[in-house]
């Protein structure tokens, strides 16, 4: 493969990457490159986590790049997620990997790490430490966003600011030349690329994905793209935002049935984005070479889609029901889910894991 070949597939991951240069000198670097990705368990995952997830992880590592996908308990633990029960953490991570495992996540370029071994070393403090030296107290609390929080000294604790101190040392620890994260994260990942140079590290290029929205109406809102992103994606907190990974078909028909998605209007159009980035992303995987939309003949009859740009012009001229669409993806999102839930169902283990994840209360 190219380099060029391999650019382009990391750009159809990337929203943003910063910097396109800097990125084509470490693949023409030869040198082995790891990018990752940081979770915090806390209860079940939803597909942006799972499916779109893995359709990245995927091209990332067909582009010759390894992965090192971080199972970040110790910061769901400083976030207070799971109420900040370290063994529910665990628990919720292993039950991540079980998901990922039946996701079609390409594991054989993929290495689970986790934060809870990591803090086994005192050169992770020093080097913690070292990262909360760099920057007055107000640079860390710009980046609280990434965990979801407003910037507000009245909201934040100082878990937090050791969390940010963290996630920055994950990069350089992990020896991860690129981070390949969502955009809700964009921030943290700057002070990296401010930081790495001043403790004697590199400028980690930033590839930063899209994140999927919530499927309720977006909220009206004058933020800037960054802060944009995060109001409108999917909540676990809010269990019908989103499809979950084991949700049944009943499931998926009811929150893709009442979803928004006005007609004619493919801004911030949740369904769409559903097709843009899981439906028409998935097709090699189905066995499909598009995606054909059935109507009654006196509606137009069936419609063949080839790609997600034919479905946005023909929904934009109203040529395409918000209705037909809605049915089509509920069709298509269930087969997506059913290996996953048999997985869930027939193996023992990863049985057990969901049962446990699925009685612990969500804390944000």
């Amino acid at each position: 493969m190219t380099t060029e070949e391999r650019i382009n597939l990391i750009k159809q991951v990337g929203e943003e990457i910063i910097q396109e240069d800097e990125l084509r000198t470490l693949l023409e670097s030869k040198e082995q490159l790891y990018a990752y990705d940081g979770f915090e368990p806390s209860g079940q995952i939803h597909i942006a986590q799972g499916i779109v997830r893995a359709i990245n992880v995927n091209k990332m590592t067909k582009a010759g790049v390894k992965f090192r996908m971080w199972v970040a308990d110790w910061h769901a633990l400083a976030n207070n997620k799971l109420g900040g029960d370290l063994e529910k953490i665990k628990i919720t991570g292993k039950y991540f990997i079980e998901v990922w495992r039946a996701s079609g996540m390409d594991l054989s370029r993929v290495e689970f790490m986790w934060a809870s071994d990591m803090v086994k070393n005192p050169d992770y403090w020093k080097l913690v430490i070292q990262v909360g030296r760099t920057n007055a107290l107000r640079r860390f609390i710009r980046t609280a966003e990434m965990m979801g929080r407003a910037e507000s000294l009245d909201s934040l604790t100082g878990a937090n600011i050791i969390y940010s101190c963290m996630q920055v040392t994950d990069i350089f620890m992990l020896g991860a030349k690129i981070t390949q994260l969502g955009m809700d994260q964009r921030k943290l990942n700057m002070l990296a690329r401010e930081i790495g140079p001043q403790l004697g590290f590199w400028k980690p290029v930033v590839v930063s994905h899209h994140m999927l929205m919530g499927l309720g109406k977006p909220p009206t809102s004058t933020s800037d793209k960054t802060s944009r992103t995060i109001e409108i994606k999917m909540s676990k907190s809010h269990p019908d935002s989103a499809i979950f990974m084991t949700d049944t078909t009943e499931d998926i028909k009811r929150k893709i049935t009442k979803a928004y998605c006005p007609e004619g209007v493919v801004e911030e159009n949740p369904v769409l984005e559903y097709y843009k980035y899981i439906i028409f992303e998935s097709l090699d995987r189905l066995g499909l070479q598009n995606v054909v939309v059935e109507r009654p003949a006196k509606y137009g009859g069936p419609v063949i889609l080839n790609n997600y740009e034919n479905l946005e012009r023909l929904y934009r001229e109203k040529q395409i029901h918000p209705l037909d669409i809605k049915q089509k993806a509920i069709q298509i999102l269930d087969k997506l889910l059913e290996p996953v839930r048999k997985h869930f169902e027939e193996n023992s283990n990863a049985k057990d894991l969901l049962q446990k994840v699925k009685s612990y209360q969500i804390t944000r």
